[in-house]
């Protein structure tokens, strides 16, 4: 990390600042040309957050926010003088979002916010006269930066020191911080995960006593940072390091802290099991070797599952006369309860379908055999889904539940990744496991003489049994000729 030192608010400004660069990452022309018009009309602009973050983490950043001294008023006459083109998108909060080249630049106006008493929205936003107001109202020192090609870096808060520590730390008085917003603290541990950064002292002491505060923040706002944490393949370190927070995002998991399993093949309560389930998920989905890939992002079906699988297993447990804890029909029950927790947070239902689906069969017992492997994918076939890609992540779900046990279970992935390989040749082969993977249709069916109506499914039925037993291939004369129909 390079150290860069403070620039003077009142340097001159250098009009030949087109080609300059922040450790190498160059502004777009567009966002040059919007801070031009801005300042061409008289107004102060400064890149800041994320596109200064990540340029001097040397990493790819892709949205460019600007902030202004003029009212979103000003800048907008400013910039449509220029012929830039503008969306009043949050007029409210004093901004606007300049449209340049095809760009999209957010463009706010300097300002203070008010008294919060919601813990989530200021109760009004006053007009900041400087920069520096602007800064000190921000959420992390990572983000209360600003850059301007002639002025330099304005790093009030040791932003600059932070990124080079790895530290996420709040600015100012973190509780302050999380009490005037409580969805910050979910910003905090997405910004921790997605960097792999530590947790500065006092803001991870915040974090858990402010963690009650979560309640005021609209489910889905909380389903939004959720996702983004679970993005980063890096849920299962939240879930370790931030268990309050994690608690109150989602109350049930509350109820896994400390639940003893009581059996021999768990070495782990339910939630660290969860949040080791959750890791390896992650982990291996980013190696190649694993059948992972790091150019991808990962599946939220995978990250969902993973965190949600065992949720129900408190609410089923039962000990038998041995001392031998067991969880019979958890997932099922788990299913049901991952429903009311996505929809609760405002999750798109094909996902909370898929997610559910994986929960109610991560524990179907399946063997390294064709039948076995084709009636497990018949179960997910329905309209809308992707049969290889679910199976693949059933696979993926089993191998880190598996792995988020005791050692003696370690072996059982040997024979999940055989029955990865196994599916993969069954769907090259074309191998049916649902009608809809039938080489026989219903129009064969008539063609062949049988009359419209009930017999037409009960003989596709008796198709499909046959096929996925081996009693006859999947090809139209084969199923024809079991029918006896040809």
């Amino acid at each position: 990390m390079p150290q860069l030192e403070n620039a003077s608010i009142d340097s001159y400004l250098d009009d030949s600042y087109k080609g300059a660069s922040l450790c190498g990452a160059v502004p777009s022309d567009a966002s040059v040309r919007v801070v031009r018009a801005l300042e061409d009309a008289g107004l102060e602009a400064w890149f800041v957050g994320g596109w200064v973050r990540d340029a001097l983490l040397e990493a790819p950043s892709h949205d460019v926010d600007l902030c202004c001294s003029g009212t979103w008023r000003q800048s907008e006459d400013a910039l449509l003088s220029a012929g830039v083109d503008v969306v009043r998108s949050g007029i409210r909060f004093g901004g606007i979002t300049a449209i340049a080249d095809g760009e999209r630049i957010e463009v706010t106006a300097y300002r203070k916010d008010g008294f919060y008493t919601d813990g989530r929205h200021p109760e009004d936003v006053v007009m900041a006269s400087s920069i520096l107001d602007d800064l000190a109202r921000r959420d992390f020192t990572i983000n209360a930066m600003a850059w301007h090609p002639a002025r330099g870096l304005l790093d009030m808060y040791n932003g600059v020191s932070d990124l080079s520590q790895g530290l996420v730390r709040a600015v100012g008085v973190a509780r302050t911080r999380f009490e005037e917003d409580a969805l910050r603290m979910l910003r905090a541990v997405r910004f921790a995960c997605r960097l792999d950064f530590a947790m500065e002292a006092q803001t991870a002491s915040a974090l858990s006593e402010c963690a009650h505060l979560l309640v005021s923040v609209a489910r889905e706002r909380v389903g939004i940072e959720l996702s983004g944490i679970l993005a980063t393949r890096r849920g299962g370190d939240a879930m370790v390091r931030y268990p309050d927070l994690m608690c109150a995002a989602i109350p049930e998991l509350q109820t896994c802290r400390g639940f003893d399993q009581c059996t021999r093949y768990h070495a782990f309560d339910v939630y660290d099991h969860i949040a080791r389930v959750l890791t390896v998920a992650g982990e291996l989905s980013a190696f190649r070797i694993d059948g992972g890939d790091p150019s991808c992002e990962v599946s939220p079906t995978l990250m969902w599952s993973a965190l949600l699988h065992d949720i129900a297993k408190p609410d089923c447990f039962t000990v038998d006369e041995a001392g031998r804890g067991h969880f019979y029909g958890h997932p099922e029950a788990g299913a049901k309860k991952a429903r009311v927790i996505m929809k609760r947070l405002g999750l798109c239902d094909n996902l909370v379908r898929d997610v559910c689906l994986l929960i109610s069969y991560h524990d179907l017992p399946l063997y390294p055999e064709r039948s076995s492997l084709l009636k497990g994918m018949s179960l997910f076939a329905g309209e809308g889904r992707d049969v290889p890609r679910l199976i693949g992540e059933l696979f993926d779900l089993k191998r880190a539940d598996t792995l988020g046990k005791a050692t003696c279970c370690f072996s059982y992935v040997e024979e999940i990744e055989r029955m990865r390989e196994m599916v993969r040749e069954l769907v090259a082969n074309g191998d049916a496991y649902s009608i809809a993977t039938l080489n026989l249709t219903g129009r064969d069916l008539i063609q062949a003489g049988v009359e419209p109506g009930p017999r037409i499914g009960q003989l596709l039925d008796r198709a499909l049994d046959a096929t996925i037993a081996g009693t006859a291939p999947n090809s139209k004369n084969d199923l024809l000729a079991y029918l006896r129909l040809a």
